[in-house]
This record gives C-alpha cells, sequence and structure tokens, in this order.
C-alpha cells in the first residue's frame, strides 16, 4: 500500500500541539501530583488466612477492602484462602476497620503478621529509573550521532523525554495509581517511541542523497509516506492487546496497560509528526552546507 500524505505540511501545527502538551503536564504534575502507590508511600502489610474451606478469589477479598481503605491495595495469594494485603494507610485504624470488614463477610479471618513498611524502597526504585533513562538517554544520543547525524540524535532524545513528560501528566490528571510496574511500562514506551523514530530516520537518511534536488521537507513527506505501512502494522500490532490489557487487566494491571496505552498512542504521533517536524524546522533555519 502506498501513500501520499502531504505531513510537513501542518508541521507547525504538530510542534505547538507538542509544546501545549508539555506545557500542560508540567503544570499537572506539580499541581495534582501523582498517586503513587504503597511501593513508594510505605503502609502496611497484613497477612491473613481467611479459614474457609473454599477457595477466596484475590478478587473477591479487593472488592471487601475497597469499600474500608483508600488507594489500591496489593494482594498477594500465598495459601489456600491465605493472603498477604498490603495498603497504603500506616494507622491502625485503617487496618482494624480492613480486618473487621474481612471478618464481617469471612467470620474465621485471622490475623498471622502485621508490619509496618517504608518508602525506602520506592527511593530506590525512582533513583535507580532515573539514573537508567539518563545513561539509556546519553547511549541514544552517541548512538544515533554516530549512525546517522547530530540533529537526528537530538530530535530523538526530545521525542523520548516528549513521550515521558506527557506520559506523566496523564497520569497525574486521572489519578491513576503509579507502582513499581510504571517504570517498565516508561521504559517500554521509550523503547517503542525510539524503534519507530529510527525506522523514519533510517529511511530519511537513505533520501538525504536527493537534497540537492528535492527540498528537505519532500524527503521528509517521501520517508514518512514510504515507512507507513510498516507504522501502521506495528501500532496496530501493539495496540490491540494492550487495549485488550487495559479493558480486562483489572486494577492489578491498569497502571501498566494504561502508561502503554497512552505511550503508544503519543510515540506514534510523535515519530511520525513531532520528530520529523523538528529535523525540517531545524535544517530550514540552519540548513548544514
Amino acid at each position: 500500500m502506498s501513500f501520499s500524505i502531504d505531513f510537513m505540511k501542518h508541521r507547525k501545527i504538530y510542534l505547538v500541539v507538542s509544546i501545549v502538551l508539555i506545557a500542560a503536564s508540567l503544570i499537572i504534575i506539580p499541581i495534582k501530583g501523582l498517586n503513587f502507590s504503597i511501593d513508594f508511600t510505605g503502609g502496611n502489610v497484613i497477612q491473613v488466612e481467611l479459614g474457609e474451606s473454599e477457595k477466596v478469589s484475590v478478587g473477591a477479598v479487593r472488592e471487601i477492602i475497597g469499600t474500608v481503605v483508600q488507594g489500591n491495595a496489593i494482594i498477594q495469594e500465598f495459601g489456600e484462602s491465605a493472603f498477604i494485603i498490603r495498603i497504603q494507610e500506616d494507622e491502625e485504624d485503617a487496618r482494624n476497620k480492613m480486618v473487621e470488614a474481612l471478618k464481617s463477610k469471612y467470620s474465621g479471618t485471622n490475623v498471622i503478621g502485621f508490619e509496618k513498611v517504608g518508602p525506602v524502597v520506592g527511593a530506590e526504585l525512582r533513583r535507580d529509573a532515573i539514573i537508567g533513562l539518563t545513561v539509556a538517554l546519553l547511549g541514544i544520543l552517541l548512538y544515533i550521532t554516530f549512525r546517522f547525524q547530530f540533529r537526528f540524535a537530538v530530535v530523538s532524545v526530545l521525542a523520548l523525554m516528549h513521550d515521558a513528560v506527557v506520559v506523566l501528566g496523564a497520569f497525574s490528571l486521572t489519578g491513576v495509581e503509579v507502582n513499581a510496574t510504571f517504570i517498565a511500562a516508561i521504559l517500554t514506551v521509550v523503547g517503542y517511541s525510539l524503534n519507530a523514530t529510527i525506522i523514519i530516520l533510517d529511511r530519511i537518511r537513505e533520501n538525504w542523497k536527493d537534497l540537492a534536488t528535492k527540498k528537505v521537507v519532500q524527503i521528509v513527506n517521501d520517508s514518512i509516506n514510504q515507512t507507513m505501512s510498516r507504522t501502521i502494522n506495528t501500532t496496530l500490532t501493539m495496540l490491540f492487546p494492550v487495549i485488550t490489557l487495559y479493558i480486562l487487566g483489572g486494577p492489578v494491571l491498569l497502571g501498566i496497560s494504561f502508561a502503554l496505552l497512552i505511550g503508544l498512542i503519543i510515540g506514534t504521533y510523535t515519530s511520525i509528526c513531532v520528530s520529523t517536524s523538528l529535523i525540517c524546522e531545524w535544517w530550514i533555519r540552519k540548513p548544514i552546507k
């Protein structure tokens, strides 16, 4: 299938939209903050046995706990009708309410263990994630500079930072819980966005030899259209399972599926419209002789 769409005709609009998205995200994040899970905030860890002869599902326990505690509890089954439950509240009253709610439904409920956990793991996760992302971006900058050219490298890194900030803004706006899997989701989004961008940049590099006879806008448009079939196939292949995960995955997988869903959409937009528009505008304003 061949395409002939003049994407670069509206390149200034794409850049304005991206600036608005980034500005909105940077305003929303400090105002509303992020809804961090117990992995980042600390809380209570309670081990309970429900004393039921029939198997009790994690979903049933989550539904009961959700009526008396705030935030999404992290529930792990470790035996027949036995669970490890982590909740954000660190007050004794919240723990007692949760136990009473379970006892009202399952009379044989027995607390077999309890401890308070601090946000140390969360601090380590944040630090390691920031370090890992920084190292990855520097490595990407060096590799693309060596493989293509410096301008392509800068555009690619800006596109990745754009996607990460917008995803964070979406989490802050919607209040979806940020847990440990969010870090994996962000890195996955970065990897997908980079791959989609590199595909187009590689085709631009191949077509760059025609710069003497064609304008840079035409070269970029041709490159996007030549890779459009691959972009559509790759995006849809990933999008359908992510949508299914978001709809059917439940509260446990909501964070990672929401991050992947927003990341796929914004990453596809960035690779097609934003990174290419930056290349065009940069070259038009400051061409390299």
